[in-house]
């Protein structure tokens, strides 16, 4: 029996999402609807490419990022030049009801720019992923996120960890909408191959799995034009529901797994303070400085 939420028609609002038994897909959208205020700071206004997986998560999923002719009218679209200068129909959401319009095409993820699309080609966060090998524990993450948390604080940049429900994390810089996506993608770069190769036996900067053994890759590749990366507050298709959550450097040492929390614990979650208000007051750039001084040192200069 269909239902409606944040002015969204569900469609088979009790079909599971998540595994027999696991959260429907009801449950989801109201999530959203539960954490719009936390989530929207991140979403709105913000390209966005979903994983839907129609016969939930243990079947096919696939990944959508333009926008179609049956797409729910409150998952909006916008024109974008693409790299080989052509156009096309990107999504985005302006409201939490462009959100619960994914909810109901089974989008069990979100992905967001860099950027948003009133200033598309000025990222406002800088993101390092951190994937670890097989091997390693999710104590060896938490150890290699302290470490990049401190060498950007060094460079004059302050981080907020983001746990990703799945195996890695995710260090984070709000940014101010100054440098253009060749300049950041150039300081990512530069610095993730300049702890690689202060540590090689510790991190690599290339994504080839056979480069990984042992190690954890320290995954730049979310800051340039067109990348994405999981949206904090989204779920990940997996059994359980795990959800993208924004943590403090405080707690983190506490905590066991990327995949700590899920959807059932998001109320509790939010009656606890935004562990990211702190950064409303920061104020920082990529400046030309910073590329340069990481370029100098992964160089060996």
């Amino acid at each position: 029996m269909p239902s409606e939420i944040a002015g969204v028609r569900l469609t088979h609002p009790d079909k599971p999402l998540f595994g027999a038994g696991g959260p429907t897909k009801a449950d989801l959208a109201r999530h959203y609807e539960q954490v719009a205020a936390r989530i929207l700071p991140f979403v709105k206004d913000r390209l966005v490419s979903l994983v839907r997986c129609p016969d939930g998560c243990d079947r096919d999923c696939f990944f959508q990022k333009h926008g179609g002719k049956t797409m729910p009218a409150q998952l909006k679209r916008k024109e974008i030049t693409e790299a080989d200068g052509g156009l096309d129909d990107y999504l985005y959401a302006a409201d939490i009801s462009g959100l619960v319009a994914a909810v109901q095409m089974s989008a069990l993820e979100l992905h967001i720019w860099g950027s948003r699309i009133d200033r598309l080609e000025k990222p406002d966060r800088l993101v390092f992923d951190l994937d670890p090998d097989e091997e390693l524990g999710f104590s060896d993450t938490k150890q290699a996120a302290v470490e990049l948390r401190d060498r950007l604080s060094a460079l004059g940049l302050k981080t907020l960890p983001l746990l990703t429900g799945g195996k890695g994390l995710h260090v984070v810089a709000p940014l101010e909408r100054r440098a253009e996506w060749p300049q950041v993608k150039a300081f990512a770069r530069g610095f993730a191959q300049m702890i690689a190769a202060e540590q090689p036996e510790r991190y690599v900067a290339q994504a080839a799995k056979d480069k990984r053994h042992g190690r954890v890759f320290i995954d730049w590749l979310r800051n340039e034009r067109g990348a994405t990366a999981i949206a904090p507050y989204s779920t990940r298709a997996r059994r359980g529901a795990p959800v993208a959550t924004p943590v403090s450097w405080e707690e983190l040492p506490g905590i066991s797994a990327s995949s700590r929390f899920t959807l059932a614990d998001m109320p509790e979650r939010l009656q606890e303070a935004d562990p990211w208000q702190v950064a409303s007051g920061w104020r920082q750039s990529v400046t030309s400085e910073l590329v340069t001084a990481v370029a100098s040192a992964s160089s060996g200069g």
